[in-house]
């Protein structure tokens, strides 16, 4: 059956082809991994960016209030100690709804990517 030069033939030409697809499966995979890598690297810095920015805000914000607030509960100190402890009660909410604000949804995002 595969006595002939033309199969012989054939057989080399299948291993040359296999090599080949082998050589592009793997650049294939590379540039996958390469594409998939910049977009949660890409995710991760802007996530940064934004998180710093909303703090830098949240920063702020707490000052303005607690300033705005301090003729009405009787200082400056005690605004603060209001500030703290809505900041506090915002910590134990995401704290007790971690998984469902933060867990799933990078969990979902890295799936999404890697396994699409």
């Amino acid at each position: 059956m595969f006595t002939g030069d033309n199969n012989i033939q054939n057989i080399r030409q299948l291993i040359k082809e296999l090599k080949t697809y082998v050589e592009m499966q793997k650049e294939y995979t590379k540039l996958e991994l390469t594409e998939k890598i910049t977009v949660l690297l890409s995710t991760l810095i802007l996530a940064i960016v934004l998180i710093l920015s909303g703090l830098m805000v949240l920063f702020y914000l707490s000052f303005s209030f607690a300033c705005l607030l301090s003729p009405y509960v009787g200082g400056l100190p005690v605004s603060y100690a209001i500030i703290a402890g809505i900041v506090l009660l915002f910590v134990v909410v995401v704290i007790i709804f971690r998984k469902k604000f933060i867990i799933n949804p990078i969990a979902n995002f890295l799936a999404n990517l890697f396994l699409k």
